[in-house]
């Protein structure tokens, strides 16, 4: 079967965020090569990346939350088999591509309704849920969740000293201007404005989920592709 030019333009936008390459502007608007946010990235959370045994788990899709979850998954196992204290394990998350819509607050996801049109699947159930799964609790009304998701949460893993890197890329092409501004009808940059003000806190931004998956990996962590 051949491709459609719709076809073929929406797979390149798809590899331009997975790669932080420049889409066409008469898609997506001017996507500079280089970007100008680098030198004011945050990249504080590089120093922290002291212990012993460090991974970067790599979130490129939403799948059920269950990127999230295997952060936390992987340091309870090392410490269950190998014995290895908390202290000695740093864990790194990538949210990139769709995998950003894990970053925003259940507020964002409920205005959005993102759980509906993007057929999110419920972790527990099974089924179509609009909650975001990165943020389940059990004791959150309406989550649906058993009690061993508690500790796998994205809020959870961050006040746990856990260290979770957003995709600026991802929140312009597909937060922003897929989602935000066609709803809305608002400028990109208030529509951007938005955006952040409902990212999950603590969440750090970075040039680019592929940025921020090698810098983790230049400071020692072992890559994972956790989605």
């Amino acid at each position: 079967m051949s491709t459609t030019r719709r076809e073929f333009f929406g797979q390149a936008a798809g590899s331009a965020i997975l790669g932080g390459l420049p889409v066409a502007t008469s898609l997506f608007g001017e996507v500079p090569i280089e970007q100008g946010a680098a030198p004011q990235a945050d990249m504080s959370w590089v120093a922290k990346l002291k212990a012993k045994h460090k991974a970067v788990l790599d979130v490129p899709e939403v799948d059920s939350g269950f990127g999230v979850f295997r952060a936390t998954i992987w340091q309870q196992q090392y410490s269950g088999a190998l014995g290895v204290s908390p202290k000695d394990i740093n864990s790194v998350l990538v949210l990139r591509h769709n995998g950003i819509f894990l970053a925003m607050q259940q507020r964002f996801w409920d205005e959005y309704e993102i759980g509906k049109t993007h057929n999110v699947i419920h972790p527990a159930t099974g089924k179509q849920t609009t909650r975001n799964p990165a943020l389940m609790s059990s004791s959150r009304p309406g989550d649906e969740a058993p009690p061993q998701f508690d500790s796998f949460a994205l809020d959870k893993f961050l006040a746990a000293g856990g260290i979770a890197l957003g995709c600026s890329l991802a929140m312009d092409l597909i937060i922003v201007r897929s989602v935000v501004v066609p709803k809305d009808k608002i400028s990109e940059d208030a529509a951007r404005k938005k955006a952040l003000s409902m990212l999950v806190p603590g969440v750090i931004m970075q040039p680019s989920g592929i940025f921020a998956a090698i810098r983790a990996q230049e400071a020692g962590c072992s890559y994972v592709r956790a989605s």
